[in-house]
């Protein structure tokens, strides 16, 4: 008889559930038509209705599932009673059918930390780009992260009336990474993804530094680590301390299990402990391949300014 699911696996299959419901609710709020637009620090930080109702769905989902867990969201939320509509209380059947790999058979729900950005490409939500959101749920352990859970609520989206909306794509280190078709960059092609709406002189001296073919700037570190996955960008070069732990928790596991690498401009991995600080504050390099052609290219100007 098979033995019964790990803790790390079935919060797996359970953010799985979780992940596509929170695609299903981005997806209802720009149905309605009213985004519920909200100003955070700046014109380019914003909050939605989505992000809002979205991160509720999830925490408190979690938190129903697995009450030791520590759970830490992007969206700063006063506590409330939490309708009984965006509780997700399924399993994903496919991932509690994968092993787990035996490094975390014995984790306890009590050691792991979830980082959850509820709509990561918020500006380009509320602008139409669609297909630049994502929804991420990433899990760690002793402070790094080991699985992660994507959902893209607009995956297909221009592909016609019939085309079934949204997909989920997740990974568990030492397992691998599922829900898409993994596809490379044409070799000697250098093609950078880098931010859209948080652009600096730094980085764009940064990407200019890395002699690149073309540059595709687009929203979201959850939609860029897609692309690098897909075959249409070679490196995510963000040279800037925008990014926070919860844009790049879930897909930094995603590109790792497919043999990638994302760490901070300076070549340091992250860190995803719950006492750590949220800010990227020294950036993100990230690439399936050849990490070290474009990590030499950082300049040291760059790096003198990005303090880890």
């Amino acid at each position: 008889m098979a033995s019964s699911p790990t803790v790390l696996m079935r919060l797996v299959a359970s953010a799985y559930s979780i992940a596509q419901k929170a695609g299903t609710i981005v997806r209802h709020v720009i149905a309605e038509g009213d985004l519920g637009i909200v100003e955070k620090t700046c014109a380019t930080d914003l909050q939605t209705k989505a992000d809002r109702l979205v991160q509720m769905s999830i925490c408190s989902s979690l938190a129903r599932k697995f009450p030791k867990l520590t759970i830490i969201g992007e969206e700063d939320l006063p506590p409330e009673d939490v309708d009984q509509e965006l509780i997700e209380d399924g399993q994903w059947e496919e991932v509690l059918k994968q092993p787990c790999p035996s490094q975390y058979s014995a984790i306890k729900e009590e050691d792991l930390v979830v980082w959850v950005d509820p709509v990561d490409g918020t500006k380009e939500y509320t602008e139409g780009l669609l297909d630049n959101v994502t929804v991420l749920i990433g899990i760690a352990y002793e402070g790094k992260a080991i699985a992660g859970v994507i959902n893209q609520p607009y995956y297909n989206y221009q592909a016609g009336p019939d085309a079934v909306l949204g997909r989920t794509i997740w990974a568990v280190l030492g397992l691998g990474a599922f829900g898409f078709q993994l596809k490379e960059v044409p070799a000697g092609k250098h093609i950078i993804t880098t931010t859209r709406s948080h652009n600096s002189q730094l980085v764009t001296d940064c990407v200019a530094a890395m002699n690149p073919d073309d540059v595709l700037r687009v929203g979201g570190a959850g939609n860029k680590i897609i692309q690098l996955i897909e075959g249409k960008a070679s490196a995510y070069v963000f040279a800037s301390p925008g990014c926070k732990k919860w844009d790049t928790c879930a897909p930094e596991v995603i590109l790792h299990a497919v043999g990638g690498k994302l760490t901070d401009i300076h070549g340091n991995a992250l860190q995803y402990n719950k006492e750590v600080k949220h800010v990227n504050s020294a950036g993100v390099l990230a690439t399936l391949r050849n990490y070290d052609y474009y990590a030499s290219r950082v300049p040291e100007s760059v790096k003198n300014v990005l303090v880890p």
